[in-house]
């Protein structure tokens, strides 16, 4: 069965690599623009139409997966649109602990059957000075993340501990994911 990544993430894409499953990328085109105050809602809303998106355009069976993961901590945080941004982001969540939400939607075609449902991880950041904050963001690696981290990279440095799924803040929860495609019919131990 053809399993197709609906994301261009390098970070999705690496996932998938080190779990062995066999896959191809089919960038969504689904630009984000529904207004939602819920961020489980939102998470899941924006995963189902990426994957729909691409799903839409596939002929024969395959698996569509679609993700999108922000951060929550009074108020939704997508990627930082500047430097200020980020800065700002990064303020509010030292010190704290924040919600990261992945939606994750496994679309079997052509028949269109769908699942949809999400991830949470709790992630507590330790105290940062304005230094610390700066030098992060001086770093680049900010700049294209929800909530304007990177917990695989320097932004681990930010973490002092996580409850729940590590690979849901990198941006594929892998157990919630094995069990989707599982329901499908897919096993991503052997690639049934």
């Amino acid at each position: 069965m053809r399993i197709i990544l609906a994301s261009n993430s390098p970070r999705r894409k690496e996932i998938l690599s080190h779990l062995k499953i066999p896959y191809e990328v089919i960038s969504s085109d689904y630009e984000e623009s529904e207004k939602e105050s819920d961020p489980y809602k939102l998470a899941m809303l924006f995963a189902q139409n990426k994957a729909e998106n691409v799903a839409k355009k596939i002929k024969d069976e395959a698996l569509v997966i679609g993700a999108d993961t922000i951060v929550y901590k009074n108020e939704i945080m997508g990627k930082p649109k500047d430097r200020y941004d980020a800065v700002e982001m990064l303020k509010k969540l030292s010190a704290s602990t924040h919600s990261v939400i992945t939606g994750i939607s496994v679309i079997k075609t052509p028949k269109m059957i769908i699942a949809t449902d999400y991830e949470e991880t709790l992630v507590k950041f330790k105290k940062l000075t304005l230094d610390e904050i700066n030098a992060y963001v001086d770093s680049g690696e900010p700049m294209d993340k929800a909530g304007a981290y990177a917990i695989q990279g320097l932004g681990s440095l930010l973490v002092e501990r996580i409850e729940g799924c590590y690979f849901n803040v990198v941006g594929l929860p892998v157990y919630k994911l094995s069990v989707m495609l599982e329901k499908f019919g897919y096993k991503c131990l052997n690639h049934e």
